[in-house]
């Protein structure tokens, strides 16, 4: 009655089996038919981490990791209160006979904190990250500009000179205790410019860190609030590339699986935070996202979030999360109008949310509204956005870098009208 369908990826010494499940074989033909007509089957790039360990107790690796790497002298970035939370971690590292220097950013890192973190890693060997998706990226930009010197600024996309690497990182060892940006798999760091009032990116693909150690168990002690937003950050990056106009058979495969995943257990983790199974499940969700956007784009949500989080302090994961279904939703629509071959990508992400596989694209966004509801979503308005400012955020957010993945170009107009309702 069906095939079931897997993909194996090796990376580096690294080979991990996904399950996609069992797909009928009409529909497994359907498929490879609409990657044939709509061209998602032409070449393509892949890259990620060097190597990937995911599991209960995989933290516990982290020595072998640096030894691994021929370290002396490590550089560990937390985010607030992570010294203490993770002290257990830090003592067994010092049990490899590693000098430790380390620095903690309390918020999504700025331009300072990058500039001052590049200090700190002077004499350092290796850069480890530990906290979630603010820690990963601060980690990842002091890595590179520890190496390569200058401003931080110089290196960002929008507003800086976009200079590219010249000297590679230094080693970056990725360990998420939150399950949203996916950062331990990318190949970018996102960095707040106070001044600018913008959170812009840091690129190069030799940023994707050399080690990502994904532990599920890390994760239960992280808040209600922190689970709902980070989790809908999550599923909104397996969504965004899904339907991303640069999608290709690869990122297909993974990034529909991550929606299955976040639609199964996004709420089990939000009310029992404890749930390991459910906590594995949005790990895996967030390394999937991670793998997808940094290999086919993302969209407007993301377009929008480099805007808004430079004018509020809302977390990142909470704006995408309250922008995400009146972007779907306008996507869906245009999509449906001028560009009906890929509407079916719509028709699929809504299966995929629902678990019935003739749900309508409505059906999704009902769904989607419901899980928004459920997780007690804040509105644009209680995160301090003015409406005065609509304008402003539509002009600047057209300019952003992940609005080259959205499906259609959307107009000031129909950015305004997805601010409105997110409001």
């Amino acid at each position: 009655f069906g095939s079931q369908v897997s993909v194996t990826l090796s990376i580096g010494e690294h080979e991990t089996r996904t399950e996609v499940g069992v797909v009928p074989r009409y529909a497994l033909g359907t498929w490879f038919k609409r990657q044939e007509q709509t061209g998602d089957m032409d070449s393509f790039e892949f890259v990620s981490a060097g190597k990937i360990i995911f599991g209960v107790g995989s933290s516990g690796r982290l020595g072998e990791l640096v030894r691994k790497l021929n370290a002396s002298k490590v550089l560990v970035v937390t985010g607030k209160g992570g010294w203490e939370r993770f002290r257990g971690t830090f003592d067994a590292l010092r049990e490899h006979e590693l000098e430790l220097a380390t620095f903690s950013v309390s918020r999504e890192p700025t331009l300072e904190d990058v500039r001052d973190g590049a200090k700190h890693a002077s004499g350092c060997d290796v850069v480890i990250g530990i906290g979630g998706g603010s820690a990963v990226d601060a980690a990842k930009a002091i890595a590179a500009v520890a190496t390569n010197g200058g401003e931080p600024l110089e290196f960002c996309e929008v507003i800086g000179k976009g200079r590219p690497l010249e000297n590679r990182p230094l080693p970056v060892i990725a360990m998420p205790t939150t399950a949203g940006t996916g950062s331990e798999v990318t190949k970018n760091a996102v960095v707040k410019s106070v001044q600018d009032e913008r959170k812009v990116s840091i690129r190069s693909d030799d940023m994707i860190p050399t080690f990502a150690v994904v532990d599920p168990s890390l994760h239960v002690s992280t808040p209600r609030s922190v689970t709902a937003a980070a989790g809908m950050d999550a599923l909104t990056q397996c969504i965004e590339p899904y339907i991303s106009k640069k999608a290709n058979a690869m990122v297909d495969v993974l990034s529909i699986k991550g929606i299955r995943l976040a639609a199964k257990s996004l709420r089990n983790a939000y009310r029992c935070p404890e749930n390991v199974e459910a906590r594995k499940d949005m790990a895996m969700a967030a390394l999937l996202g991670g793998l997808s956007l940094a290999n086919a784009k993302l969209g407007a949500v993301h377009g929008f979030a480099g805007v808004l989080g430079g004018m509020t302090d809302a977390s990142h994961g909470a704006i995408c999360a309250a922008l995400l279904v009146p972007t779907f939703e306008l996507n869906a629509q245009r999509v449906k109008q001028s560009w009906p071959e890929h509407y079916y990508r719509f028709e699929e992400v809504a299966a995929a949310l629902t678990g019935n596989t003739t749900a309508s694209v409505s059906e999704g966004i009902a769904w989607l509204k419901q899980l928004t509801s459920d997780l007690e979503i804040s509105s644009l308005q209680k995160m301090g956005i003015s409406e005065d400012r609509f304008d402003e955020i539509a002009e600047q957010s057209r300019k952003s870098s992940s609005m080259g993945g959205n499906p259609l170009e959307l107009t000031n107009e129909e950015l305004i009208i997805i601010l409105s309702k997110a409001y």
